[in-house]
Formats: structure tokens, sequence, C-alpha cells
């Protein structure tokens, strides 16, 4: 067991929902091909709650020349599952809304931002917003989990 800097025991991972979540997100964007396919970083990831952004590339865009709204839901449904899973508890999408305010094209960064809005048992209701680099509302979408068996981690006591 490793040792705080004032010589105390350091807390596990598992007493320490922040640094769980982290280490959830750095796990499941390791292991997501798809997202990391499309550019997306994670930025942030808090207990119930996760930002992901991604650039809009030339090979993103539609008919119209803007983002295809498959992307972006992508990237919504990315940031979805980084929140529903923070708490390192196995968590898939059970149903989604979502709604599309404003094109998205070349060049922008967007940015979604997952909110916890509701969890009880095995179900919770996210928020996720996705904004580009102007502040701008270009997609809602809503998320509901359900939690399945397992972990995203196995967190051992002496990893801490």
């Amino acid at each position: 067991m490793q040792s705080s800097q004032n010589g105390a025991p350091a807390a596990s991972v598992e007493d320490d929902p922040q640094a769980l979540a982290d280490r959830v997100g750095e796990a499941m964007l390791a292991r997501d091909a798809a997202s990391r396919m499309l550019g997306m970083q994670v930025e942030a990831m808090a207990p119930g709650y996760a930002r992901v952004s991604m650039p809009v590339r030339d090979d993103m865009v539609n008919g119209h020349q803007t983002c295809h709204g498959g992307l972006i839901f992508s990237l919504a449904d990315s940031a979805f599952a980084f929140a529903c899973n923070s708490g390192n508890q196995n968590t898939v999408g059970a149903a989604c809304n979502v709604d599309y305010l404003r094109p998205a094209f070349i060049g922008d960064v967007l940015t979604a931002e997952a909110e916890q809005r509701s969890r009880s048992g095995r179900t919770g209701v996210y928020d996720v917003t996705v904004r580009n680099q102007n502040d701008e509302t270009v997609v809602l979408f809503r998320g509901r989990s359900h939690q399945v068996r397992g972990e995203v981690l196995e967190v051992m006591a002496a990893d801490a």
C-alpha cells in the first residue's frame, strides 16, 4: 500500500470517486476504437460527469457540407457512456432522444458535456449538451442508462 505525503496510508481508488472516474475514463478510451478513430478526447471526468471533444474533419461532412448528424450523435453518445460508467459499474444505453439545433462545419471543435440527472437502482438519466468552439449549442441529447453486470475496471486494494 502506498502512503500519502504525510505518511498516512493513501486512500484507495475505491475510496476516491474522482480518482476512480479518472481511471475509468482512461481505461474506456483505451478500449474505445470508434471514439479514438473520430478524434475524440476525454477532457474531464467526474462522478456522473464527462466532457469529451471532437474536431470536425473534412471526412466528417455530408452532402450539405455540414458535419454528419450521426457523427455528432456519436460524440454525444460517447460522452454519455463515459459519464454513466464513471462509477466503475458497467452501464449501457437503454434509450435516448436527440435534438439537432444548428449545424457544425469543417474546422469546428465540438465539445459534449454529459451530466447525470438521476440514478436510481440500475437506471439513470443523463443530459448531454454539444457545443461548438463559440459556445453555441449544436445538439441536446438525453440518454437513459441501464447498469449491467461487472465493472469497467478491476480495482484491487493493493493498487491504491
